[in-house]
């Protein structure tokens, strides 16, 4: 299958510290140090990749030496970065993370370079490279939580996404809320954590298929909502789902979350049911996690 899909957000040099012990602030421990492609739009498009998908990304890279690399690094990987914003005055962005056993220890998203760009890089969306405002991009789009409030919010109500399939990823539990624009967007699915959940209806849930439901009625379309290695839940107006995902031996947390999106967008292209679809992404999120599918 191969099957074009536009992913819009950041596209970045992930800084990876990871150490297989338990740790805690101030924690000074043996481990590894990784340096990859990565952010939000990144991650999701090489998973998509992998399922046979083409993803073009649209997305802010400095003109610098780093921008360069990354470049060359995402056209090796078969991802389209002909139609990206290349600047010469705002440097590429970076990640940087710490992770134990236990999980995400801290970290740092510079991002700032990809929200000083603004709209500049949904440019392709209005030139007629992809769309124009007489004939809106009607393929799918994976939208990056990332982008600033102000963006987000256009975007909600901008015709030129009007006619697309959007799925909507938030960049971290700490800009979950620049989703809240996009919940009554008729045409956008949101793929979120439970803390994440939470965060946008500002309440606490006990699972997933509480905070899916509750999305729901809260005036989003379709989401989705994870769970760690609890029972995940996809709710629309049509009903609800719910799957458990494999239990596995955690390796690895950062990138799982736009694993399961990719996964299931890939799933969902092929033609899977709701519940099928479902269980493809938890499995290839733990497959990701245990550390069997190669960065």
């Amino acid at each position: 299958m191969t099957d074009q899909i536009v992913c819009i957000g950041s596209v970045l040099w992930d800084v990876i510290g990871r150490a297989g012990a338990v740790m805690r602030v101030g924690s000074d421990v043996p481990g590894r140090i990784t340096r990859l492609p990565g952010g939000v739009a990144m991650n999701i498009a090489m998973t998509l990749r992998r399922f046979g998908m083409s993803p073009v990304l649209l997305t802010s890279i400095g003109r610098d030496a780093a921008g360069d690399e990354l470049v060359r690094a995402a056209d090796k990987l078969g991802l389209e970065t002909g139609m990206a914003y290349r600047s010469d005055d705002l440097p590429t962005d970076q990640y940087m993370a710490v992770e134990g056993a236990n999980g995400v220890i801290a970290a740092i998203a510079d991002a700032h370079s990809l929200e000083a760009a603004g709209d500049k890089i949904l440019a392709p969306l209005m030139d007629g490279r992809l769309g124009d405002a007489a004939t809106p991009f009607a393929g799918r789009i994976a939208l990056d939580g990332n982008l600033t409030e102000l963006l987000l919010a256009d975007i909600a109500k901008n015709p030129l996404f009007a006619a697309a399939d959007v799925r909507v990823a938030p960049a971290s539990p700490g800009k979950a809320e620049r989703l809240l624009p996009l919940l009554g967007m008729e045409n956008a699915t949101l793929y979120v954590n439970l803390e994440e959940a939470g965060l946008i209806c500002r309440q606490t849930f006990k699972s997933a298929p509480e905070a899916a439901t509750t999305l729901i009625s809260r005036g989003a379309a379709d989401v989705l909502v994870t769970d760690g290695g609890k029972a995940a839940a996809h709710a629309s107006r049509e009903g609800l789902v719910t799957a458990t995902p494999p239990q596995v031996l955690v390796t690895r947390v950062t990138g799982a979350g736009d694993t399961f999106m990719a996964a299931h967008i890939a799933a969902d292209a092929r033609g899977e049911a709701q519940d099928a679809a479902l269980r493809t992404a938890l499995e290839a999120a733990a497959t990701y996690v245990s550390g069997d599918v190669p960065t």
